[in-house]
């Protein structure tokens, strides 16, 4: 019952995925679009108001008593309908001792409650209403949804809602499904690229790594009991830190109205951020290297920095994301001088926007003989971005153009876009996603010439190499020279 880590965006704290972003079909389709939008505007993007004029025809929002927001996207393209609700909760609330928790309790929303005492009784009443159902623990967020038959909404409202208000918590299906989480851990350790992104995690964050670690710390989550999993719910599982998103064949009226109906009853809880305050990460006061030996064939690395956060530094988050986009363009010198040249057999450069630090990354792979010179080429080529003409007027607008589209096609899938509204909302609050595409079309070279010297040029940063230890000891590799490559010379 379970997503963890599957659609991080831009796949900023993933390995492998990071590498490969710029390479998949949507990039290319989406292209293809913006450069006839180009093309047919003279060269400049739509107007990125007429988007957010768009999004607020087809979005409407109300904010019921109890404080539970209602998002509600019609869309009548098929007779389906998406209901999710969207907590903040996930690893950022996480103090070490409730670490993977969150997770865990996503885990246990499926189970016993006042209307389906038995174990599986729920999920075997879902299962009848012809639902498809799922849930997901990320960094800010923790989110549940099902789709079904538009006609079948209110009772997969209701459905949804006995999970909220009157979970029991038992302890054999506690013990059953922290197992089954114990198995994702186990599955997750057995991979060489997540102990390196666990490891460059740890020196990322030092003492709030768990504020950031959403599969947690094994013997917490084997030693947790029915009462912590009555904490969370008691101090985050409240309306007023919840988003209720129903999107599909459904007039906002009758969504409004069935929300209403189904929701009224959750009682309005305290803030949970003023009981339980979330502390700042601390900056990262110096560059750290880690190199996780592992039998693989290639060399994997992961560059990470501290980058901006919506709390912040909100203005820093549209620019981050169109300066990963111009540089993971295949067309881009930094593209064309790093892997054309041979030097790395991919390379992705990508940002993840939070509200506590959006991590940055540079990530690809590469052979051991040409690690050295690799890294010390891209080092070379990020500090290189900020000079006059390393990009281009042109392909920045191209970039921005290609987002705006890839943002619009976004909106085709229901159920995705419910996924999209519940991720921003959590993060950021909607009336950034709102806004988005007119904060980034305003952006110019200068923007992201000054966020790349803010965030990433000659700043401290986190250098994980993954490698076979046999390649490791003939190419004679320390964590000192890894530093040292990262120093402008």
């Amino acid at each position: 019952m379970d997503e963890i880590n599957r659609r991080r965006r831009n796949a900023a704290s993933a390995a492998l995925p990071a590498v490969w972003w710029w390479r998949r079909p949507a990039w290319r389709r989406a292209a293809c679009v913006a450069a006839a939008l180009l093309a047919s505007v003279g060269g400049r993007p739509t107007p990125a108001a007429a988007q957010r004029a768009q999004l607020e025809r087809v979005v409407q929002r109300r904010t019921l008593p109890n404080g539970l927001e209602v998002i509600v996207y019609e869309n009548h393209g098929v007779p389906l309908v998406t209901a999710e609700v969207t907590v903040r909760n996930g690893a950022f609330t996480q103090s070490p001792e409730y670490a993977g928790l969150a997770h865990l309790y996503e885990h246990m929303f499926f189970k016993a409650n006042d209307q389906f005492p038995e174990p599986d009784d729920y999920v075997d009443a879902m299962s009848r209403l012809g639902a498809v159902f799922n849930a997901s623990t990320r960094e800010e967020q923790v989110n549940y949804y099902l789709t079904l038959s538009a006609d079948s909404l209110e009772a997969g409202l209701r459905m949804l809602a006995v999970g909220f208000l009157s979970p029991h918590f038992r302890a054999d299906e506690l013990a059953r499904e922290r197992e089954v989480v114990i198995g994702e851990y186990d599955r997750n350790e057995s991979s060489p690229f997540f102990r390196l992104e666990q490891e460059t995690g740890k020196r990322m964050y030092g003492a709030q790594w768990s504020r950031k670690n959403v599969i947690g710390d094994r013997a917490v989550i084997q030693g947790t009991t029915p009462e912590k999993m009555r904490a969370i719910r008691d101090l985050y599982y409240v309306p007023n830190n919840s988003v209720l998103i129903i999107s599909g064949d459904v007039t906002p009226a009758t969504a409004f109205a069935l929300a209403e109906r189904t929701f009224g009853g959750w009682a309005r809880g305290a803030d949970p951020f003023t009981r339980a305050p979330v502390p700042p990460i601390p900056p990262l006061a110096t560059s750290q290297a880690v190199v996780v030996e592992e039998e693989v064939n290639a060399v994997t690395v992961l560059v990470q920095w501290q980058g901006p956060s919506v709390r912040k530094d909100e203005a820093a988050t549209f620019v981050a994301d169109v300066y990963s986009d111009v540089l993971n363009n295949p067309q881009s010198r930094f593209q064309r001088r790093l892997v054309d040249s041979g030097l790395w057999q991919a390379v992705g450069v990508n940002y993840y926007t939070l509200d506590n630090v959006g991590p940055i990354s540079v990530s690809g792979q590469t052979t051991p003989e040409r690690l050295r010179e690799a890294l010390r080429v891209m080092f070379d080529e990020l500090r290189a971005s900020v000079q006059p003409g390393y990009i281009t007027r042109e392909e920045l607008e191209a970039t921005k153009a290609n987002r705006a589209v890839t943002t619009q096609f976004g909106m085709e899938r229901s159920s995705e876009f419910s996924h999209t509204i519940g991720f921003w909302w959590s993060v950021s609050g909607f009336d950034y996603y709102l806004k988005y595409i007119d904060e980034m079309a305003a952006r110019g070279v200068a923007d992201l010439q000054q966020y790349a010297r803010k965030y990433i040029i000659d700043k401290p940063f986190v250098v994980g190499v993954l490698m076979a230890p046999a390649d490791r000891k003939r190419i004679a590799l320390t964590d000192r020279e890894l530093l040292l490559v990262g120093r402008p010379r």
